[in-house]
């Protein structure tokens, strides 16, 4: 009998997560405007309310410091 797991049912994407640091997809994480370099989590973001929806974009934010911040001039954060 020959023992070929080649197809294990947990949905790897391989060739597109490589390029990404520890194997998070950008789909995943993004960047915090306010705190660039700090990585958030859309998910976590999301669930504990740190997002704004800006000009048709979506921005996640780190914690919940960066909400008054980004609100109070939102225009400062998002010409990267």
């Amino acid at each position: 009998m020959c023992h070929h797991d080649h197809h294990d049912e947990h949905g790897h994407h391989h060739g597109l997560a490589d390029r990404h640091l520890a194997g998070v997809s950008s789909d995943e994480t993004a960047e915090c405007p306010v705190m660039p370099g700090n990585q958030v989590v859309k998910a976590d973001a999301e669930a504990a309310g740190l997002v704004r929806d800006y000009q048709g974009q979506r921005y996640w934010l780190c914690c919940a410091g960066c909400g008054p911040a980004f609100d109070a001039n939102p225009a400062k954060y998002v010409a990267a």
